[in-house]
């Protein structure tokens, strides 16, 4: 079914259900709903609504079902691997009324509603002397229902793990139309399959997640933020896994190449290093806990490991406003990089060990099909984000030519015992390089438990499963 397909019996029909004041036909809307922040794309869907209860959504999700009508779920339209797009047009399915938190303190739980933006659920129970450490780059503008649709991570992931080690139970609407919870609200579960956690990471393809139990932690109090200089990159790569090797796990392990930093110092107000030329990369490190002694211990580790490699003086920053100057610095690293040129973002993960050479052939695989990339990410879990920049390239070899080199990247990280994401998901942009990481067998299995959830193939079709078998 394509955008402009719905006849006014469906509209009617959605229209009952939300109520007029909550679909929307108009083109701005349709085009406002119809990108996220993958490259350039604009899916439109051909009507947004907007529910404000499960059973709405389960009403609609029955009615989809029922005439064959694309559905998508939009939250924070933030994602970077299209996951959000309407790509067949259908019902845009948005969930920003659903933003209601319920902290539980005598059980460190909360159960939160999709659109809740992440930034504002972390400051929530902050409030209350605890702690959600997942903090995706976005966290000012991306919800928790994306988060958990995409098993986000973050800075802080590298010890406190990503969005999954957090989900405790859902509530979810079926293709279908009927209402489940996935799991239980307790810490330990070993009852029937995992409904929980497949879910978690399913991009919207397999349910609209309406209600999420969220497991928290005692809130640290202290923390030390140091920014490091080296005059090789690889030796920034090769520096992480030393770290550990040390004893030492790290709250935040970044990684930023040179242009990494001097476009996003140009991009961001507020914001100055003085960075010698010779100066590749540079690698943000935190610490965190209750005890300052025990920090300025790690921290002193932390240093002799650093202090093998060819690096200038080590920023330790004194003060808040110094560490929230670094933190927003590589928070916008994503957003400069967009601001300078086109460009197409990878994101791969390897074993931590696995980073330098990763690095070094991406750097040898841009020279082999002509084009330049920006590297920065979260080199404590391994975890790479590639920008391959257009700058002056023809749109020729853009169009032919870096296909190839994205698939080689997705190659060598794949040889390394990686994978193809780490925290973007496949979405739409990835999905046509699934057989790299899986064989027929295994992508069999993921075709077959969609068809079991989505026997239509109404729910965010043409997402995650390559095209020839979607």
């Amino acid at each position: 079914m394509n955008t402009e397909s719905l006849s006014n019996e469906m509209i009617v029909g959605l229209e009952n259900i939300v109520g007029r004041s909550f679909l929307f036909l108009d083109t701005d809307t349709r085009n406002h709903y119809g990108h996220d922040e993958t490259e350039d794309y604009v899916f439109p869907p051909s009507v947004v609504v907007k529910p404000g209860n499960t059973d709405e959504v389960a009403a609609i999700m029955k009615f989809a079902n029922q005439y064959g009508i694309p559905v998508v779920p939009i939250g924070g339209r933030t994602g970077l691997s299209g996951g959000a797009l309407s790509i067949h047009g259908g019902i845009g399915l948005s969930m920003e009324r659903f933003a209601n938190i319920d902290i539980d303190e005598k059980n460190l739980q909360a159960v939160v509603e999709p659109a809740v933006i992440t930034q504002v659920f972390r400051e929530a129970v902050k409030e209350k002397g605890l702690f959600y450490p997942p903090d995706p780059s976005s966290q000012g503008s991306c919800t928790i229902g994306g988060n958990v649709a995409e098993n986000a991570g973050g800075a802080r992931a590298v010890k406190y793990g990503v969005t999954k080690d957090y989900v405790l139970n859902l509530e979810v609407v079926l293709p279908t139309g009927e209402v489940i919870w996935t799991g239980a609200n307790t810490l330990k579960n070993s009852t029937g399959y995992n409904l929980t956690q497949l879910m978690v990471g399913s991009e919207g393809t397999l349910g609209v997640i309406t209600k999420i139990v969220m497991k928290l932690l005692p809130d640290n109090s202290h923390n030390i933020l140091m920014l490091v200089p080296f005059f090789k990159a690889g030796q920034a790569c090769e520096a992480v896994a030393k770290i550990f090797r040390a004893g030492i796990v790290p709250s935040a392990l970044e990684f930023m190449e040179r242009d990494a930093i001097d476009w996003t110092l140009r991009y961001v107000d507020g914001v100055s290093l003085d960075i010698k030329d010779e100066v590749e990369a540079h690698l943000l490190i935190e610490v965190d806990g209750n005890y300052p002694d025990v920090l300025f211990a790690d921290a002193e580790k932390i240093t002799g490991v650093l202090e093998q490699f060819e690096i200038d003086e080590i920023l330790f920053a004194d003060t808040e406003d110094q560490k929230n100057a670094l933190w927003k610095m590589r928070r916008a690293v994503g957003e400069a990089v967009k601001s300078n040129s086109i460009y197409k973002e990878e994101d791969t993960v390897v074993p931590r060990y696995e980073l330098p050479t990763l690095l070094a052939g991406i750097k040898s695989i841009g020279k082999k099909y002509g084009f330049h990339s920006v590297c920065y990410g979260h080199a404590g879990d391994g975890n790479l984000h590639v920008n391959i920049i257009k700058g002056d390239m023809t749109d020729e070899n853009w169009k032919t030519e870096v296909p190839k080199g994205i698939r080689e990247i997705f190659e060598l990280t794949v040889s390394l015992k990686g994978t193809l994401s780490g925290e973007h998901g496949i979405g739409y942009v990835q999905k046509n390089y699934m057989d790299i990481a899986f064989n027929d067998t295994q992508l069999q299995l993921m075709k077959s438990i969609k068809k079991i959830f989505d026997p239509n193939n109404v729910l965010n079709p043409g997402k995650v499963l390559p095209d020839n078998m979607a």
